[in-house]
């Protein structure tokens, strides 16, 4: 039966075919690039030590100023700390980043390029050289994919018929952002690549429910393995705006339960808070108890939340975030 299903591959040319006991083409996924917060960890992967998917595309979804590009800043800062020889590679169609934004978050700018795209067919050759100058380099370092953002993106087409001064919407775009990440799918898990991109999300009109709606078509809904749907709330130090509060949620996973949420801090001062979360999970898995307006500790001591979350290395021990990591399993990953 071997002889026979290698005869297939050989047969049908297909440089990807493997028998499965041999191992697959695609890169391992069991792999993660961590996003530097523990519960945002554990609602993509299912482990507060995880994140997103090594060789996969992971799309945080959003309106505007919901934290998208906050978001991916800090994961590119966790991904060169936790890669010291890695690179990340960012598509840039809002020209918002600056050097100096960068480097304020702690990026090594050294180990970034910035990449400024204008449509869909520029971001797909272009992303596509980046992977293959990969697929040809012997050392094959670390490497992080980036598009901030999706929802910018223009064709060919539109570009065309407004220096024409036409004013003809593409409708062949969406099918164009389909054909684009459909070709990338297959080249980033092969070469174990992960690509984080941010979109644009809008209300539904004439929905019963009040719902949201990811812009670009069907496209990235089936070739991303994860969609993170973004809203925020202001996070108030008395009376003081000291940054926001970030709901995400699992619109779609394949690697945890959809419909999912947790909460992360996003500070003005110190960026994306580690241990936010952690304090309702803890509370959730029975490791800590609320009593009243504060929180037992396993040892029987109470203290209040905030002081928890302002101290955490003090109150997250080795063992608590094993009990945590153990828990996140059980609430966020099927069966």
């Amino acid at each position: 039966m071997s002889n026979f299903l290698k005869n297939v591959i050989k047969e049908t040319g297909n440089e990807y075919g493997t028998i499965v006991s041999d191992g697959l083409a695609t890169a391992d996924v069991s792999g993660y690039v961590d996003t530097g917060s523990f519960i945002f960890n554990a609602l993509c992967s299912g482990s507060i030590h995880g994140g997103l998917p090594q060789n996969k595309i992971t799309a945080i979804a959003g309106e505007s100023a919901t934290g998208k590009t906050f978001f991916v800043l800090g994961v590119c800062k966790t991904f060169l700390e936790d890669n010291p020889d890695g690179s990340v590679v960012f598509f840039e169609s809002e020209s918002a980043i600056t050097k100096d934004m960068i480097e304020e978050r702690g990026i090594d700018s050294s180990r970034m390029v910035i990449l400024p795209v204008t449509t869909v067919q520029e971001f797909r050759y272009q992303s596509l050289a980046v992977l293959g100058a990969y697929e040809d380099d012997e050392e094959q370092k670390p490497i992080l994919l980036c598009l901030d953002s999706l929802g910018m993106l223009s064709t060919t087409k539109e570009v065309e018929d407004t220096e024409a001064g036409k004013e003809t919407k593409d409708m062949t775009r969406a099918q164009i952002v389909k054909a684009t990440f459909r070709v990338l799918t297959l080249k980033l898990g092969k070469l174990g690549v992960p690509l984080i991109l941010t979109n644009h999300t809008y209300d539904v009109v004439g929905s019963m429910f009040p719902q949201k709606e990811m812009g670009g078509g069907s496209g990235l809904k089936y070739a991303a393995s994860q969609i993170i749907y973004l809203s925020k709330k202001k996070d108030k130090d008395g009376t003081e705006v000291v940054g926001n509060i970030i709901h995400c949620k699992t619109y779609k996973s394949r690697l945890t339960k959809e419909n999912q949420m947790v909460d992360v801090r996003l500070s003005y001062s110190r960026g994306l808070d580690r241990y936010y979360g952690l304090l309702e999970l803890a509370v959730e898995a029975g490791i800590f108890k609320s009593v009243s307006t504060r929180i037992e500790l396993p040892d029987g001591t109470k203290t209040f939340g905030k002081t928890i979350n302002n101290d955490p290395e003090k109150y997250y021990t080795e063992e608590v975030m094993q009990q945590l990591d153990t828990f996140a399993k059980e609430k966020f990953c099927y069966g």
